[in-house]
């Protein structure tokens, strides 16, 4: 059952937001030569984006005004001096879509790796929340706009639907400024379509591999002055490994109200249903014996490390409702205003049965201007977002997956404020100059109940400046620089990190583990733009770090969080488009030509991570375990004016990685070979596609991914979780 609440403080928040944001107007567009064209940005790269025409019925109005068509989303990005990414969704969905990684693979300085081949992922991008072996943090996730993560900063990968989105757009770092997002890895936003870019009736399927099993039926039209859109999605499978059937539904609907030319609001409702169970980490020598196996069954009465007599899962309802509302002032200037809840009922039976049942409120309100500064163009973007959540969690003894004798109760509470403002300018025809700041209140409280009585209450404050630079080299390409900082308090999960794996053992204890907020200051330098058959995006930045929150295992499932000494991350993030070839058409056989030309197309990312303790009094300056330092993924693809596509495509961790703090136990590289190939067709019975993928080839026994111990003492430690062996994969979709 979810318990909604109705957080009064967003009233107050935004009208105070609303007061700021006028304020600034005033000042600004009083003071300056007002221009009501849209100055022309030579910043614009031209990244490849190719959308599908206006639907039938949709045609009475471009777009939406809330939500940024595709290749102004794009657009907005090339701005960014600093590293971004731009997905758009028909690109991944030329094969199989379930996980975060199907979406997110072949993007430069994003990791991702599902834990045990269900949507259970582990997400990094420039080494944050590397440690953290469950969950997720580290990085703002939203779903157009609204936050994924709870208002700790926890998150659950599992909420998003990917197949309910219509682009992906990433600001990796410090980027990430304009959203409120304040972490060392940036912000992942999924944006899902409106009744303006959507069809009135789309269908897919997907099966495969250990009976998996993927559907997704949705809508959208325009209908008068409202839109909307409606997508409800399937997911089962019973897993590549014994005890990791999963079975998820997810339901996305949102109406856009247009009042007029110039007043938007939409109002959104997501609702998803997850059971997923947990095959646990194994040993090194289980991963090559056989990498099918779970932790369990064991012979013998039953333990709570048994996982599967003892039914590890992860199941969850979550609830969400939210409303935007877009008003544009006059060409020049606009607000934004946004508003969630989201209610969460989670159980999760591990070394011990957690119950928990969260509320988390939403505020963002934003204000943009485009008035001319001192006779340049100039653009201001002025903000407050506010978060607040509650907790009710509680911890009995598991049972073979049964609730036992409660042992630890807790009342929890988080709250957030982020001021933020940023200003891009063009100080010259070719250089624009880009300065931005956060200032960042959080809050995080507990009531403990039992065992014992124990308060807590720990507030952390941060401010975040960030001074860029673009140079425009030519109209489609670019050189960009940063420095900035970023700032991160501890979630629960960290701060509740002092339960014992046996706590019977210890009757009275105080959950609470004090934590410092990690901060970081980054270094930035990269480029990107278009040149003939060419596209590229490189950034190279360093990042030093204080008070890095570092997870590692006590025991399995059980985690305990540490404040780092010093710590360094250095990457390289780049990734490379090529048409290697590419011909005139010389036949008109096809109903209708999908491109005029025959291409040979390479699309490369590679991501270099070092990252290491600095002058730690344990460690020295051991490598941070947890990550590939060397990580490629590659795709040759052949594209056929029908429609027609196939090719090889391969993934590669060049060298084997820490595991423990201490660097004396490693995970092994590995290279993955896969084939995708598949045919789209525009007819006049609707849009048809059809495609078929191989994954893992050569049926390579790997850890996709692991979790970390303080000193393995250069034994076999039980952290691997195995990547998935050979698997074929098929689907069809239909448009109308």
């Amino acid at each position: 059952m979810i318990l909604p609440f109705t957080p009064l403080f967003l009233h107050h928040i935004s009208s105070g937001a609303h007061l700021a944001a006028a304020s600034a107007t005033a000042i600004l567009c009083l003071t300056a030569t007002i221009t009501y064209a849209q100055p022309e940005t030579s910043t614009q790269r031209g990244r490849e984006v190719v959308v599908t025409a206006t639907k039938p019925g949709n045609e009475k109005r471009p777009a939406s005004l809330a939500i940024p068509t595709a290749e102004s989303a794009a657009r907005t990005l090339d701005k960014v001096a600093g590293g971004t990414n731009f997905i758009l969704a028909d690109d991944y969905k030329n094969g199989r879509t379930s996980t975060l990684k199907d979406a997110l693979d072949y993007q430069p300085g994003v990791i991702a790796q599902s834990r045990s081949g269900g949507e259970d992922s582990r997400v990094t991008i420039r080494g944050s929340a590397i440690q953290r072996t469950f969950n997720g943090r580290g990085i703002l996730l939203l779903q157009d706009g609204f936050p994924v993560n709870q208002a700790d900063g926890s998150l659950d990968y599992r909420s998003v639907d990917s197949l309910s989105a219509a682009y992906i757009e990433i600001y990796r770092g410090a980027n990430a400024l304009e959203y409120g997002g304040s972490t060392l890895g940036g912000s992942v936003n999924y944006v899902g379509p409106t009744g303006y870019n959507s069809s009135p009736i789309q269908l897919r399927f997907e099966a495969g591999s250990f009976d998996y099993y993927r559907a997704q039926a949705s809508s959208g039209m325009v209908v008068g002055n409202f839109d909307y859109y409606a997508g409800f999605t399937h997911f089962s499978q019973d897993g590549f490994r014994e005890h990791s059937r999963q079975n998820n539904q997810r339901a996305n609907v949102n109406i856009g109200w247009r009042m007029n030319d110039s007043v938007e609001m939409r109002f959104y409702a997501m609702y998803a249903t997850t059971y997923s169970e947990i095959p646990g980490e194994l040993t090194k020598a289980q991963l090559e014996a056989d990498p099918t196996q779970a932790v369990g069954p064991f012979p013998g009465p039953v333990s709570r490390f048994d996982l599967v007599r003892s039914n590890w899962m992860r199941n969850f309802e979550t609830l969400r409702f939210g409303t935007r509302t877009a008003i544009v002032l006059d060409p020049d200037q606009r607000l934004d205003v946004t508003a969630s809840w989201t209610g969460k009922d989670m159980d999760h039976p591990l070394v011990w049965y957690t119950d928990q049942l969260s509320n988390d409120g939403f505020a963002d309100i934003k204000y943009t201007s485009s008035c001319d500064f001192l006779g340049k163009s100039n653009t201001l973007t002025l903000g407050v977002n506010s978060s607040l959540g509650y907790i009710e969690e509680s911890r009995f003894q598991n049972n073979a997956g049964n609730q036992g004798r409660k042992f630890f109760d807790t009342s929890l509470s988080a709250a957030n404020v982020t001021l933020y403002a940023q200003n891009e300018w063009n100080i010259a025809p070719d250089w624009t100059l880009v300065t931005g700041m956060q200032a960042i209140w959080a809050n995080r409280e507990s009531e403990q109940t039992q065992p014992l009585t124990a308060q807590s209450d720990q507030d952390y404050w941060g401010f975040n400046p960030k001074l860029g630079a673009i140079w425009n080299l030519r109209p489609n390409a670019q050189v960009f620089a940063n420095v900035s900082r970023s700032f991160e308090p501890p979630t629960f999960g960290e701060l509740l990190g002092n339960v014992p794996a046996f706590p019977e053992l210890t009757p009275r204890f105080d959950a609470w583990t004090p934590l410092d907020a990690q901060t970081a200051t980054t270094v930035e330098l990269g480029t990107r733009g278009t040149h003939e058959r060419f596209r590229w995006d490189a950034s190279f930045y360093s990042a030093w770090v204080d008070d890095e929150l570092l997870a590692y295992q006590t025991a399995p499932g059980v985690e305990r969080t540490i404040n780092a000494t010093a710590t360094h991350h250095i990457g390289i993030e780049a990734g490379f488009h090529t048409v290697l070839w590419e011909r005139e058409a010389g036949f008109t056989g096809c109903y209708k030509p999908a491109q005029d030309q025959e291409q040979l197309l390479l699309r490369q990312s590679y991501t270099w991570s070092s990252f290491f303790f600095d002058s730690d009094p344990v460690y020295g300056s051991n490598t941070l375990p947890g990550i590939p330092e060397h990580y490629y993924r590659a795709e040759l693809m052949y594209a056929h004016p029908c429609g027609f596509y196939a090719g090889p495509n391969v993934e590669w961790s060049a060298q084997k990685y820490p595991i423990d703090f201490a660097n004396t136990t490693f995970a092994d590289p590995y290279a993955l070979l896969g084939l995708k190939l598949g045919w789209k067709a525009e007819t006049s019975h609707g849009d048809f596609h059809v495609f078929f993928e191989a994954r893992n080839l050569t049926d390579q026994r790997y850890a996709a991914t692991t979790s970390l111990v303080t000193d393995a003492r250069g034994q076999d430690a039980q952290v691997y979780w195995p990547g998935d062996g050979r698997a074929f994969y098929g689907g069809l979709e239909w448009k109308w």
